[in-house]
C-alpha cells in the first residue's frame, strides 16, 4: 500500500522542484543505492602544496610505446616517430610536439605496473588505489578529496567529472561523489526553476521536501538518507552559485580558447582550469577511445591530436592564472598496451607497464622516473605501484596516505593501500 508520505513526495517533485533539481541531483546520486556514510570524526586535512587536482583520464588504456615511452627502430616500435623534448636525452611521440616543448615542466613516470588487465578492475584500481573487493566500495581519490577538503564556499561542487562518470566516493557517501558533465564548455543543464515557479515558491517546496526527508529518516533509520539530502542541498547551492559561469568558456578570449584546440577534450581542459580558479578541488577530464585493439596507430595519432593542445593548453593556462604551483595535473589511464602489434594493427591490454605524467604543485620538473626494457615489455628500473602513485597525490593535497576512516560497519579503511609517496618526483 502507498503511504500518504509517498504520495506527497511524488506530488512535490512532480510540481516543479524536481524539474529544476532532478538532472542536477542525478549527477551526484548514480550510486546512492550503495553509498554508505563514513566516520565523521576524522581529523582535518593538513596544509598541502596542492589546493586542487586535475586528472586527465585516458579511458581505455593508452599505449606507453606510442605516447611517453617510445621505442623507435625496435621490432614493435610502430610507425610513430620519436622527437626530442626539452629534457636532454628524453624523447616522446612525434604527435605530442607541444608537450615535448613543455617536458621541462613535467615529470614522466615510465614504470607504473599493475596486475589488472580488465578495464573495470583497472579503472577501479587507478581511481581508488585498491583492487576491487565485493564486500566494500572504496572511495576514489576525488571522493577522498571532497570528503577531506570540502566544497568551495561559493556553492560549486568539490568534485567534477567532465566527459565521463568517473568513480564515486564509495563508503564515504554519495554526497562526495562527482558532479558529472557529459561535455564541457557550457552551463550545466536544468539550473533554472521549473515553469511557473519563482525563487520563493522553489525554496518553500525545498523546505517541505526537507521535512519529508527528515520524517523518512526517522521512520527508516537509513543512513543513506543523509547523503541523499546533502546532494539536494548541493544542487540548490549550485543553482544559486555566484560563480556558476565558471562552467561556461564563451567569455574567454579567442586566443585562449584556440590554444586548447578544437576538440571537446581541449574545451573541457579549459573548463577544468576555470573550475579550479573558482575553488573546485578535484576535476577529472576524460578522453575516451584508447582501447585500440584495432587500427592503433591511426587512432592514437588522432587522439594525441586532441591530447597535445588540450594538455599543453591546460598547463600554460594554469601558469597564466598563477595556479600551476597550487594545482596538481595528473595524466593516466587504465593500463599500457602490448609491445606486440596484433593482426589487426592494434595493441592489446598490458597492465605490466604503463606511463603516467604529473605536473604542477609539488612535482619536480623535467624528471623521468623509471625505465623500461628496450622492447617496452617490462619495467627495468624503479617500478611504481598504484598505491604509491595515490599516496603521492594524497600527500601533495595535504592528506595522510595512511589515515583510516571507519565504514558504517566499523571497518577501518585507509586513504591508500599501504602506499608511500614517490620521493623521486616530489620537491
Amino acid at each position: 500500500m502507498t503511504s500518504p508520505l509517498d504520495l506527497s513526495r511524488r506530488a512535490l517533485l512532480g510540481g516543479g522542484l524536481g524539474a529544476a533539481l532532478g538532472s542536477l541531483v542525478c549527477r551526484w546520486t548514480e550510486r546512492v543505492a550503495s553509498a554508505d556514510t563514513a566516520d565523521t570524526t576524522a581529523p582535518a586535512a593538513r596544509p598541502g602544496k596542492a589546493k586542487s587536482v586535475i586528472l586527465l583520464w585516458m579511458n581505455g588504456g593508452p599505449s606507453h610505446l606510442d605516447t611517453w615511452d617510445p621505442k623507435p627502430g625496435t621490432k614493435n616500435g610502430g610507425p610513430h616517430k620519436a622527437i626530442k623534448t626539452s629534457i636532454p636525452g628524453v624523447q616522446i611521440s612525434q604527435h605530442l610536439p607541444q608537450m615535448a616543448e613543455l617536458a621541462k615542466r613535467i615529470a614522466i613516470v615510465r614504470g607504473l605496473s599493475t596486475k589488472e588487465g580488465n578495464h573495470q578492475r583497472a579503472q577501479y584500481l587507478l581511481h581508488t588505489g585498491y583492487v576491487p573487493n565485493p564486500t566494500i566500495q572504496h572511495p576514489s581519490l576525488g571522493g577522498w578529496t571532497s570528503r577531506k577538503l570540502g566544497d568551495p564556499k561559493n556553492g560549486l561542487p568539490g568534485f567534477v567529472s567532465i566527459g565521463g562518470p568517473s568513480l564515486g566516493a564509495g563508503f564515504l557517501g554519495v554526497q562526495h561523489g562527482p558532479f558529472v558533465l557529459q561535455k564541457g564548455g557550457d552551463l550545466p543543464q536544468n539550473i533554472t526553476y521549473g515553469a511557473d515557479v519563482d525563487r520563493d515558491r522553489f525554496l518553500a517546496r525545498k523546505r517541505m521536501l526537507d521535512l519529508m526527508e527528515q520524517d523518512f529518516a526517522k521512520q527508516t533509520g537509513d543512513l543513506k538518507v543523509e547523503g541523499h539530502a546533502s546532494v539536494y542541498d548541493k544542487a540548490v547551492k549550485l543553482m544559486h552559485s555566484p560563480d556558476l559561469r565558471a562552467f561556461d568558456v564563451s567569455g574567454e578570449p579567442d586566443a585562449v580558447r584556440e590554444s586548447f584546440g578544437t576538440h571537446d577534450f581541449g574545451k573541457s581542459c579549459l573548463v577544468a582550469a576555470r573550475l579550479v580558479t573558482a575553488g573546485v578541488r578535484f576535476v577529472e577530464v576524460v578522453l575516451d577511445g584508447w582501447d585500440t585493439h584495432k587500427d592503433n596507430f591511426t587512432r592514437t595519432k588522432n587522439l594525441m591530436g586532441a591530447l597535445d593542445p588540450g594538455m599543453s593548453g591546460l598547463i600554460k593556462d594554469l601558469e597564466r592564472r598563477g595556479l600551476l604551483s597550487s594545482t596538481l595535473v595528473v595524466w593516466m589511464g587504465d593500463f599500457g598496451r602490448t609491445p606486440r602489434i596484433n593482426a589487426d594493427d592494434g595493441r592489446d591490454h598490458f597492465p605490466n607497464v604503463s606511463s603516467c605524467v604529473l605536473a604542477g604543485a609539488g612535482i619536480k620538473e623535467g624528471v623521468v622516473h623509471g625505465e623500461t626494457t628496450p622492447e617496452g615489455d617490462k619495467v627495468a628500473k624503479d617500478a611504481v605501484a598504484v598505491p604509491d602513485l595515490m599516496a603521492t597525490v594524497a600527500s601533495l593535497l595535504g592528506l595522510d596516505p595512511g589515515e583510516s576512516f571507519l565504514t558504517p560497519i566499523g571497518r577501518p579503511i585507509a586513504i591508500t593501500d599501504g602506499g608511500q609517496p614517490i620521493r623521486a618526483i616530489v620537491t
